[in-house]
């Protein structure tokens, strides 16, 4: 987009980089992630098909009464995405990618429905019941996609109940064993497709590719790894927000059970509390404010087990952490803060508090660094970094970005990456524009 709007853009700019300023680099607000191998054509259902295959018996999803093992979620996902198969007529959007919404509450049938979806070579686009009619409308409009499963019987879904159930019923009949690649409608479109709240009056379909949400799940795996005890995580964040990757398929992936939660349990602090400590879940993804409503429902040695707390989606305050450090061991426990946004597969840097004398005078809790595979640059309005200390806007390039919005809106939010040395083959030769100042 710049280097068409704008005729010399990339050999300009660096000149004028390389020229003017890049002689004091260090001074200058850039900073890289770790650079870690990414294969570019792994998909997140083919290395969950290998986690089930060394795992069969262990189970994979706890839900109120309900479990179900590795080998039974591979085997109904596979019976479920054919089912799709015969149900739909493969016709992919406006951008080329092939697209099933999905409005099904919390349970074990979400999970399988997402992973069949996979299987199938398409993306899922999750939809809330309680969302506005106009706003699923917009939505179903703009992203065209292909299937509508859903629970609830709303206009808007085009009988979405008839459809959920005989799926399922035709599902049942049909062969559980794995589609082929030659078999799926697509392999290289996007995994997930999220529509953002609409700060700007309109919501916008984010493109996440399998590459960029493996590239999350594999930092967040290296940087803060599961304890050879920890072997049920739970899933609780709606499934329309994007930490709810993470923590539905992070866990998956590395052979743990997940705890599926039901709303009513999400809603209620204490019943929270009390199922997380029952289940001796060890690590919880939450924004500050539900932070807060936990911290005031404690009771003593309630979380004992939850050592690692991620807060994200909203700014965690110095007073809030300080808050956390009076209810827990600083020897034991960690607050850590994520920031990011859905453009940007949820979380581009992290900062971890892990004492109560980190926290002592902090009057702000920094973003942090950033994470592997990805760089965030502070510019100007030429695109030039500022120095250090200085007051620029955000811009994050790396294998986090998504792939764009749907039906190509703002092309101007992904734009090539000026500073780039070997834009073909450098994984930073695009970046997106945050909107955001910082320093």
């Amino acid at each position: 987009y710049a280097a068409a709007r704008w005729p010399g853009y990339r050999s300009q700019r660096l000149s004028n980089t390389t020229n003017e300023i890049m002689g004091s680099i260090p001074n200058l607000s850039i900073m890289r992630g770790d650079l870690r191998p990414l294969t570019e054509s792994e998909l997140i259902h083919r290395l969950l098909e290998l986690e089930c295959s060394r795992n069969e018996n262990k189970t994979a999803l706890l839900f109120q009464d309900n479990k179900l093992t590795f080998s039974e979620l591979n085997a109904r996902a596979n019976q479920l995405a054919r089912a799709m198969l015969l149900r739909t007529e493969a016709t992919p959007n406006q951008d080329g990618d092939y697209i099933i919404a999905v409005c099904i509450e919390p349970s074990i049938e979400l999970v399988v429905t997402l992973l069949a979806i996979w299987k199938l070579g398409a993306a899922y686009l999750p939809l809330d019941k309680a969302f506005p009619a106009a706003r699923v409308k917009h939505i179903l409009t703009e992203a065209r996609p292909m299937l509508v499963v859903a629970e609830s019987p709303r206009e808007c879904y085009i009988a979405a109940t008839a459809l959920q159930t005989s799926l399922s019923q035709q599902a049942q009949k049909l062969s559980d064993s794995s589609l082929s690649d030659s078999s799926m409608l697509s392999v290289g479109g996007p995994a997930i497709v999220l529509y953002t709240s609409g700060s700007t009056g309109v919501p916008k379909g984010v493109r996440l590719p399998h590459r960029a949400i493996l590239n999350r799940l594999r930092w967040q795996w290296s940087t803060f790894p599961y304890s050879a005890g920890e072997q049920v995580c739970c899933f609780k964040t709606a499934l329309t927000f994007v930490d709810s990757v993470s923590e539905l398929w992070g866990p998956l992936l590395c052979s743990r059970s997940v705890l599926v939660l039901p709303k009513e349990v999400t809603k209620d602090p204490e019943r929270l509390v009390s199922t997380l400590d029952q289940h001796k879940v060890e690590r919880l993804v939450l924004v500050p404010s539900l932070l807060r409503s936990i911290l005031m429902v404690l009771r003593p040695g309630q979380l004992a087990s939850l050592r690692t707390w991620v807060c994200s989606g909203e700014p965690l305050s110095a007073q809030l952490a300080r808050d956390f450090f009076d209810h827990f061991n600083e020897q034991t426990h960690k607050l850590c803060n994520f920031y990011g946004s859905t453009e940007i597969m949820g979380d581009v840097t992290y900062h971890v508090l892990d004492s109560a004398a980190q926290v002592k005078e902090m009057s702000k809790v920094p973003i942090g660094k950033t994470v592997d595979n990805t760089a965030i640059y502070l510019l100007d309005n030429n695109y030039r970094p500022v120095m250090s200390g200085s007051m620029g806007e955000l811009y994050v390039s790396g294998l986090n970005l998504a792939l764009g919005y749907v039906n190509n809106r703002d092309p101007e939010r992904w734009v090539p990456n000026p500073l780039t040395v070997d834009p073909e083959r450098d994984s930073c030769s695009h970046f997106s524009h945050s909107h955001q100042c910082c320093r």
